[in-house]
């Protein structure tokens, strides 16, 4: 749980108004993904328990181990599969037809009329990176990732130790990298590395992203430590849970594949 006040002060560093982050914190209680408290006249909020769970799904992709592909086939039943498609290909999945859907990992969120089938790989070579090329817009992704080495690359050769930057530049930096990098990761397919292009830049990006988030944590997470509040008082600089992600991280920028 967390003050809106945190909020509207972390988002005002980087020139979001008070105005939009009412409206959108107002959007995500309405769409069921925060639920709001009150305490005297300061409002608190929290993520539901759906919104918990999917958040719990995102963080294991973006500071854990690269999971291994688990192929799946989702078919599309009855009328207008458009909607449930476009949330597939948001996820990662390619689209083999008006219904049919095939992906590397799990689906989610998904309604009852859907059929999902798990399938086993049985091809290498060529012949699947043909397929891959044809499914999937891999040089989208290469694009996007390109260009996140070159902003937070920049960056980091900029900033070295950290020394010169605030608690709360390192939190919004911090926030900022998480925010780039998961508009590209949790959308990318999450192909095994047999299929994919040669000099694909996923793997230098994870470990740009995980070497960053770790030289910027410890101010970070003081500053939260510091000035963020909840209805019992001060929020802690360190959890268990953030220490695990710290330590997956710690992991992963000296082996990032």
């Amino acid at each position: 749980m967390v003050w809106i006040g945190n909020l509207i002060e972390t988002c005002r560093s980087v020139g979001i108004t008070e105005t939009l982050v009412r409206t959108a914190v107002s959007r995500l209680v309405a769409a069921g993904r925060l639920r709001g408290e009150r305490d005297g006249r300061r409002s608190y909020y929290r993520l539901t328990a759906d919104a918990q769970t999917e958040f719990a799904g995102a963080a294991a992709l973006l500071y854990g181990p690269a999971p291994a592909a688990r192929w799946q086939f989702v078919l599309i039943n009855g009328p207008a599969p458009d909607e449930i498609m476009q949330g597939l290909e948001r996820d990662g999945f390619a689209k083999l037809g008006p219904r049919l859907a095939m992906g590397t990992h799990p689906a989610t969120h998904l309604p009852e009329r859907v059929v999902v089938f798990d399938a086993t790989l049985a091809t290498q070579g060529g012949a699947l990176k043909d397929f891959v090329d044809e499914a999937w817009n891999l040089p989208r992704f290469a694009a996007a990732y390109d260009e996140f080495l070159h902003r937070f690359g920049g960056f980091s050769q900029r900033i070295g130790d950290g020394s010169s930057l605030s608690p709360l530049a390192c939190l919004v930096a911090r926030l900022l990298l998480v925010h780039q990098y998961r508009l590209i990761m949790l959308r990318e397919p999450q192909l095994p590395k047999s299929a994919l292009p040669a000099g694909w830049p996923g793997g230098e990006a994870r470990r740009v992203f995980a070497d960053l988030y770790v030289r910027l944590s410890e101010k970070a997470d003081g500053h939260v430590g510091r000035h963020f509040i909840d209805g019992a008082g001060r929020l802690p600089e360190r959890t268990p849970a953030g220490a695990n992600r710290i330590e997956r991280l710690e992991a992963l920028r000296a082996d990032p594949i």
